[in-house]
């Protein structure tokens, strides 16, 4: 790949947004406020999330310095543990992807259909209408993705700059006098017990983790960043940073203009910020820009997915028609086009996947900490680019214990409150597995001698 087509630091922060900040946020404050008892718990685990989210990304930042590679992802659990373990939850992780990918470009297109079929009230052609939204938008940036990288870069740039926008917009009821949260009776009138507080943490943390997650797949790009050992942690670093401004400063905004009682009975809270403090003609402005919004997501990873499958080809674990490049851009034609088929085909059955794929919450828990286990291997093999700088974290071993640590207890409190999911979860990833050490036996019995 030319050097000039190389991703620099604000691509890579773009990129960290943009992974980070779906819809999450629109939607999981709602979550997180019916699991606590009360205000002060419900930013104590959200101030938790982004202490984790930090320890996380400076983590993954050496990780990401330390291994450099396209799909870096899937790499350090080869490298770090076994290839079927990276093979199997790579594998889940993609159809996941795809998932959420499909998911979020219905809910932009519910959004945006609002705006251009106004009058339609028919619900099955209004069904149809936001299905051929979707997938047009999966296939016109599949196309932007086949100009290249630095062109898909430059539209992510773009598209991320538009959506924090988007949460800024949100932020600005605390500069309006007038905009405070509607008195609401409180429901709960009794005071809450320790239990009360510790289970509604756990609960309340498995959505606040999801929403900050995201940015370890930055790694993927490692092979395509202008000299990763340093512009990887940097844009990891910072990308991190503003993202945990904006989520605590929109909940604030949330909090006042809506309330905790509000926040537990709401829908729509975007909608309802949007009405509260510019009154009801701002929800067509507000729908285009969640719109655009969700075309960063699905843009950002018809960008990263695609490199996990290059990762597992050159490794050998898939065919090798998913490594080859095409044209002078080094564009990968055949993983791209198939994960976009992937997406497009979810996208009519995307609400039964997304039940289906319940349990990779729990498996992404365990992805979590694993990968950022490995950097106690990396370091102990003293794992880095010849002739080339790395990120070292402060305050190491303490950040990425904090963090494994936490992923432990969101895995063990979804076990505790869906062991069928959990155990689910376990049986896949078990066959994932199976399925490798079979291919491999195949590979192995079709080789030459």
């Amino acid at each position: 790949m030319k050097k000039d087509s190389k991703l620099g630091v604000f691509d890579c922060t773009m990129i960290v947004v943009s992974l980070v900040i779906g819809m999450g946020i629109f939607r999981t404050p709602v979550n997180v406020a019916r699991a606590v008892p009360d205000t002060f718990l419900f930013f104590f685990t959200w101030v938790i999330g982004g202490v984790v989210a930090l320890c996380g990304a400076l983590t993954y930042a050496e990780i990401g310095s330390r291994l450099p590679v396209t799909g870096g992802y899937y790499k350090i659990f080869s490298y770090g543990y076994h290839p079927s373990i990276a093979f199997a939850i790579n594998c889940i992780i993609l159809i996941s992807n795809a998932a959420s990918l499909a998911g979020a470009s219905l809910i932009g297109s519910e959004y945006i259909s609002g705006v251009l079929f106004p009058h339609i009230q028919d619900a099955h052609i209004l069904q149809n209408r936001q299905i051929a939204i979707s997938i047009l938008s999966i296939l016109i940036f599949y196309g932007v993705n086949l100009l290249g990288l630095k062109m898909s870069s430059r539209a992510q740039n773009v598209l991320t700059v538009i959506k924090i926008s988007l949460v800024i917009l949100l932020i600005s009821p605390l500069f309006f006098a007038s905009a405070s949260a509607p008195v609401i009776p409180a429901i709960r009138h009794l005071s809450p017990g320790w239990l009360a507080y510790l289970k509604g943490f756990g609960t309340g943390l498995i959505a606040v983790s999801f929403t900050y997650g995201g940015y370890q797949q930055t790694i993927n790009f490692g092979a395509d960043v202008s000299n990763p050992g340093k512009n990887i942690p940097r844009a990891i670093f910072l990308g991190i940073s503003l993202i945990i401004l904006l989520y605590l400063t929109v909940n604030y905004a949330y909090m006042k203009v809506i309330g905790l009682e509000g926040l537990r009975t709401s829908t729509g809270i975007a909608s309802v910020m949007a009405a509260q403090v510019f009154g009801n003609v701002a929800g067509k402005v507000l729908s285009i820009l969640l719109f655009l919004s969700v075309l960063a997501y699905v843009n950002v990873l018809l960008l990263s997915n695609p490199r996990v499958m290059y990762a597992m080809s050159v490794d050998g674990v898939i065919p090798a028609v998913f490594k080859k490049r095409l044209g002078p851009h080094g564009v990968l034609f055949s993983s791209l086009s198939a994960f976009t088929a992937v997406c497009v085909i979810v996208v009519f059955w995307a609400k039964a996947f997304d039940e289906v794929l319940s349990f990779t919450i729990f498996l992404d828990c365990f992805g979590m900490a694993a990968s950022a286990g490995t950097i106690f291997i990396l370091r102990k093999k003293k794992v880095q680019p010849p002739g080339s700088s790395i990120y070292r974290m402060k305050i190491y071993p303490l950040m990425p214990l904090i963090f494994i640590s936490a992923y432990v207890y969101v895995a063990v409190s979804i076990f505790i409150d869906r062991p069928g999911t959990a155990l689910t979860a376990l049986g896949v990833l078990a066959l994932f597995m199976i399925i490798y050490f079979a291919g491999a036996g195949i590979r192995k019995s079709g080789s030459p001698a």
